[in-house]
């Protein structure tokens, strides 16, 4: 019997009891099950960020890992109790509201199946509607993880394009210049990370060391505009001085040299969090 690990993520926290439940249901299926936390400081009820953490996550773990996610602030209403299969052959246990739109759009969705919780679902839980993640998610995951369910006991197969989405947009490039969003905060050190890829930066034609004039706009109020260089690492600027660089995932974040950018501007996340980065001309000096 093939065993995989167990990756949960919440917007419980750990200041109570609800994720040791969720930990004591999962060992109680199997006590041998490798269980490991992807992050339980997710906002509540924010569903784009649980989206993005599994983005930023998902395909560093191998094939088979189950990750169960629950930001859920529809439990108990009729939104349909899911688990996809990747297109990387890893799994995620969750409500259908969008949290796997990034998952969906970036790496791929082959199937997805509504968990049948006249038989995925933990005894004796009672008329309880409110603990889907204990109830349904947990238990529903290690199932699955430790092979005493296949996927395909889950439950019916629905199509993939019905899947609830969240609403994303793609950068865009001008001659000079590409347009995008901030999609969500590296939180511990503040640095705006942006849905601006790599490759679509460097149409700009870029070098390290080149400066851009940045400017960020909250729908139609202007936030922040600078002129930062952008740069392989942190050390290319001086300390408090601002850059522009390459994130883990490929695309352009924004930081302050040992400074919080978000905290220092007020800069938030979304799809109405605007990025303009125009690339300044060289000044050459006779």
């Amino acid at each position: 019997m093939t065993k995989n690990h167990l990756v949960l993520q919440t917007d419980f926290g750990l200041s109570d009891g609800a994720v040791s439940a969720m930990y004591g249901v999962a060992i109680s299926v199997d006590p041998t099950l490798r269980i490991f936390d992807l992050t339980h400081d997710i906002p509540q009820y924010n569903i784009w960020e649980g989206s993005y953490r599994l983005y930023q996550t998902i395909t560093y773990w191998p094939e088979g890992t189950v990750f169960v996610s629950v930001v859920d602030p529809g439990v108990g209403s009729d939104r349909r109790s899911i688990v996809v299969k990747t297109d990387t052959n890893q799994y995620i246990v969750t409500p259908d509201n969008g949290t796997v739109t990034h998952i969906q759009q970036k790496l791929g969705i082959k199937e997805v199946r509504v968990i049948d919780e006249s038989i995925n679902r933990l005894p004796f839980s009672g008329e309880s509607y409110t603990f889907h993640g204990r109830d349904v998610y947990a238990y529903t995951g290690a199932r699955l993880a430790s092979g005493v369910i296949s996927y395909e006991e889950v439950g019916p197969l629905v199509p993939v394009d019905t899947l609830v989405e969240l609403q994303t947009t793609e950068a865009t490039v001008q001659t000079d210049s590409v347009l995008g969003t901030i999609d969500i905060l590296d939180i511990r050190f503040g640095n705006l990370w942006t849905n601006i890829e790599r490759e679509t930066f460097k149409q700009l034609n870029v070098e390290y060391g080149d400066h851009f004039e940045v400017t960020i706009e909250n729908e139609t109020r202007q936030v922040y505009k600078n002129i930062m260089t952008y740069g392989r690492s942190f050390a290319d600027s001086h300390l408090g001085e601002p850059l522009l660089f390459i994130n883990s995932l490929d695309k352009i974040g924004v930081a302050i040299n040992q400074g919080s950018f978000a905290k220092a501007y007020h800069i938030e996340t979304g799809t109405n969090w605007k990025i303009y980065i125009r690339k300044v001309p060289k000044i050459i000096y006779n």
